[in-house]
């Protein structure tokens, strides 16, 4: 009834494939570029080392992405740890995990840790489902915070940076099966 119908939609189809095959093929093998918003300026070159999904008694809590250049993950530098939420969290809540975290890890005063714990509480907001904070080891050691395009601010102090940190990416981690997924297990 209308041919030249049936002959757009065929092109319209190749074109669509084609397309979509350019873009694969003009992507590196295996990398997978930051969404970092405002904090990929931080790390031009971010692409994804590993992605996990923590839980706790069988509820979800976050999705995590570290990322860092080329892909390659250092401790000792530059890179971003990206938490998605999946459940709704008060910034105290964060705050006060996060101190528990690190003083599982020991090694850390009270004072310092209240230090901490009162920076972090400025910093952290509320979150709901779907919002992520992505924290970033800066070269200098500093550990910047990002709610979206939003930063959340500094925290300048390199063994915070350390110790915060390693609450998901170090030896100690509480959820060694999520460092593995993030770092890889040969990290």
């Amino acid at each position: 009834m209308f041919p030249h119908l049936k002959t757009q939609g065929f092109r319209w189809r190749r074109f669509a494939f084609a397309l979509a095959l350019a873009f694969a093929v003009a992507a590196p093998a295996g990398a997978a570029f930051a969404d970092l918003g405002s904090a990929a300026r931080l790390l031009p070159s971010a692409e994804l080392v590993g992605k996990g999904r923590m839980t706790f008694l069988g509820f979800k809590v976050f999705d995590a992405e570290l990322y860092a250049p080329q892909g390659t993950y250092s401790p000792s530098a530059p890179f971003a740890l990206k938490l998605t939420y999946l459940r709704t969290f008060k910034g105290k809540q964060i705050a006060e995990s996060s101190v528990k975290e690190i003083r599982r890890q020991g090694g850390v005063s009270d004072a310092q840790l209240a230090k901490w714990q009162t920076q972090m509480e400025a910093l952290f907001p509320n979150v709901s489902p779907g919002q992520s904070i992505t924290g970033v080891r800066t070269s200098s050691g500093k550990a910047e915070f990002y709610l979206g395009n939003q930063k959340l601010g500094t925290i300048s102090d390199p063994a915070f940076t350390k110790k915060f940190f390693a609450i998901w990416l170090g030896n100690n981690t509480r959820d060694p099966q999520l460092r593995a997924q993030l770092v890889g297990s040969g990290s």
